[in-house]
């Protein structure tokens, strides 16, 4: 069993991966076929639901079944503000590490 250090550690560890942030970014707009997410990310399809299975493990996705497509949705959007804070953060390094540059 987790304990909650562990836990939360996983699912940052689950989102700290290129594909799987390109998977994150492309289901902002909402709940897409895994027909459309592979194509979209520019990764093969065993690759991409390796990805996705990952994902749905780590409680980040939801998945459902329509007929033979598998649709895929972010589960929590508390997940899109864990992204964009990741954003801001890398924003404000670059931005201070060219200030660096330019004083030096």
């Amino acid at each position: 069993m987790y304990d909650q250090t562990e836990y939360r550690a996983e699912i940052l560890k689950a989102l700290g991966q290129p594909t799987r942030m390109k998977i994150i970014d492309f289901l902002r707009d909402g709940e897409r076929c895994v027909c459309e997410i592979f194509p979209a990310i520019g990764e093969e399809h065993s690759n991409t639901s390796r990805h996705l299975n990952l994902l749905l493990s780590s409680g980040i996705l939801a998945r459902r079944k329509d007929g033979i497509k598998i649709y895929y949705a972010v589960k929590h959007p508390e997940v899109f503000e864990i992204v964009d804070l990741a954003t801001l953060i890398m924003t404000h390094d670059i931005t201070g590490r060219q200030r660096l540059l330019k004083v030096a």
